[in-house]
This record gives C-alpha cells, sequence and structure tokens, in this order.
C-alpha cells in the first residue's frame, strides 16, 4: 500500500533504526518470537500515544516482516517504504535475568531494516511538509552504519526539526566498541535531545561521581538541549543545556514482570509529552525551551510510561489515555 500525500501532512516524527524479531528464551527451553527492536517498539509507543509516526526503513517480505509491519500498521505507524524488500529480517536472542534484565545476542548482516541509504532518509524526510522531530538509536548506531545515519541526522538538524538520539548502547552487538563509542558520540553531537541510561553512561565511559554528574559531562560534550537519564527503580532526571535539572520516581514499588522495551516508552512518553506542549512561533527547536514547571511534567509523562511496560510482559506500549489515567492518579513522586 503506498502512502499518500495526506499520510504525510500529518506526520510529526520520523524514526529510523532497527526492526527486527527477539527470540526471547522461555523457563521450558524454548523461543518466543516477538516483534522489536528499540527503534521499532518506539516507533509503535509514539503512535498508540498519538503521535504521528512516520518509519524510514524497509521490512522483509519474509514471515517476520509481515509480522513487523502488520504491527506497526496496527499501531498506527505509517512506513516511507510501503513495498516489502527481499533481505531477511534481523534477529535478536534473548535472555532475562532474575530481575527480568535482558541480555542480547544479534543476527544483522545482509538484513532488511540496514537496506538504506542516507540519501534515502533524507529524501524520505523530504516529503514530510510538517515533521517536527526526528530519532534514532540502538543500533542504529553501530559504526559499521555511520554512512547511513550521520549524514542523515546531519541533514534533519539543518533543515530545523528537533533531532532526538536514544544512547542505548548494545555491547554484545558490536566487537569493537571504541569505535563503537566514537560514533555514539558523533551523532550526539547532531542531537538536541538524548536520552541515556546509566548503564550507557558506564558502556560509554562518560567521566563523573555518579550518574547525574556522568549525564551532566555528556550534555555538556555534545549539542543537544536536553538530556534524559533513566535510573531504573530510582526514576529518571531530566537535565537542561543551562544547568537546571528535574527529577521524578515512581511513589510506590512496582510488580515488575521484564524490562523489555521500557526505555523506548520511557523515551516515547518523553517525545509525546514534548510535542504536546503549546510553544506558538519559532518552529520545532522552540519545543526544547523549557519553563521552570515544565520538567517534572514531562519526567512524569516518561516514567509512567516506562512503568506501564515493565508491568506487562514483553514491550507492550501503553496507550496515550492509559499514561494520563495513571499520571493523574499522581504517581510519581518529584525531587
Amino acid at each position: 500500500m503506498s502512502i499518500t500525500p495526506q499520510d504525510l501532512a500529518a506526520v510529526q516524527v520520523a524514526t529510523a533504526g532497527e526492526a527486527l524479531i527477539d527470540l526471547i528464551a522461555q523457563s521450558d527451553g524454548r523461543y518466543e518470537a516477538c516483534p522489536g527492536g528499540a527503534v521499532f517498539n518506539l516507533s509503535r509507543a509514539l503512535a498508540l500515544q498519538g503521535v504521528n509516526t512516520l518509519y524510514l526503513n524497509p521490512l522483509s517480505r519474509d514471515r517476520f516482516g509481515r509480522q513487523l509491519a502488520a504491527t506497526l500498521a496496527g499501531d498506527g505507524v505509517r512506513l516511507a517504504c510501503p513495498q516489502p524488500v527481499a533481505q531477511s529480517t534481523s534477529l535478536a536472542v534473548v535472555g532475562l535475568d532474575d530481575t527480568g534484565h535482558p541480555d542480547y545476542a544479534f543476527y544483522r548482516q545482509d538484513v532488511a531494516d540496514r537496506a538504506v541509504t542516507a540519501d534515502g532518509l533524507i529524501q524520505s524526510c523530504h516529503r514530510v511538509p510538517a515533521l517536527q522531530m526526528v530519532c534514532t538509536g540502538a543500533l542504529a548506531l553501530a559504526p559499521e552504519d555511520a554512512g547511513r545515519y550521520l549524514p542523515w541526522l546531519r541533514a534533519q538538524h539543518q533543515a530545523g526539526s528537533a533531532v532526538a538520539v536514544d544512547a542505548n548502547l548494545r555491547p554484545s552487538a558490536i566487537p569493537d566498541l571504541q569505535a563503537y563509542r566514537r560514533n555514539v558520540h558523533a551523532a550526539l553531537q547532531h542531537a538536541d535531545v538524548v536520552k541515556v541510561s546509566d548503564e550507557d553512561l558506564e558502556n560509554l565511559q562518560v567521566p563523573g561521581a555518579d550518574a547525574v554528574a556522568r549525564a551532566r559531562h555528556l550534555l555538556d560534550v555534545s549539542g543537544a538541549a536536553l538530556l534524559v537519564l533513566t535510573l531504573g527503580p530510582q526514576g529518571a532526571c531530566l537535565l537542561a543545556r543551562d544547568g537546571r535539572q528535574w527529577r521524578a520516581r515512581e511513589s510506590r514499588p512496582l510488580a515488575v514482570v521484564d524490562t523489555v522495551g521500557a526505555g523506548d516508552c520511557f523515551l516515547a512518553g518523553f517525545m509525546a509529552a514534548l510535542l504536546a506542549r503549546k510553544t506558538g512561533a519559532g518552529g520545532a527547536r522552540a519545543l526544547l525551551t523549557l519553563p521552570d514547571d515544565a520538567g517534572h511534567g514531562l519526567l512524569a509523562h516518561a516514567v509512567t510510561s516506562a512503568s506501564l511496560c515493565v508491568m506487562r510482559r514483553g514491550c507492550v506500549p501503553p496507550t496515550g489515555a492509559q499514561v494520563r489515567a495513571r499520571v493523574e492518579q499522581a504517581s510519581c513522586l518529584f525531587d
């Protein structure tokens, strides 16, 4: 099915990066095949929160690719490449530890979501008249894909779209960690919004006395105006380039099933709340200028989005209505 000019006119956010099948280990030794990938999860989560979202990468014509396409379409995500390609779907083998935290092994040679070029990504975004934000991260930050994504990020930043980068490292997927770190830092030079976890900061070897200090250092050496730091059960912190910061966490312990997709849902919640702000003139970049009373609201929406995810098995992103209902119950505490 082709995408119409009316479809493109409604798009607010374009996402680029991996869409894959998670083969999740079960207690009986079998594996359950689930649609996944950080950018795939983010795209779904944005659409379910009411953000008109365009996924830029192609999908395979194989059974898994058809499953990915159907899942995106069912959640309301538009496809920039609706015609499937011959390459196979990416795979990730996922194991969960006793706390529900996942580890990954990836199979990504000659796969569908990597059958894309920088020029193709740029042209897809040029066709979107009201594009406000673009987002990438995770496996798209692999150094061997720098030629695909860095020129696109640079072009979108120059075009005036707000750029969000999820510095969501997957060390098990990249043998050359030094090259990986260098490419992540290169991508962050084009970012307006950075999302990072405390674990990511350790993988990036960012200096600092604690996670917040390391996050502040990363913000200072990046090109971003805002950085959101996830801290697991301790909640999250939002840092602004001008030195301000806000913190939020759940007011009571959660019944965690697993954490698959939690960071993706967190970022989707943050982006949805950011896009919902009424800024008037100034274009997409005006979204990044926050009054003092905005930070806690953005974090509450993001933290709640992640909380609703971790209480379900696998990545099941919440809807915007579900997030708003929980936020209204004063589920977050602010520091």
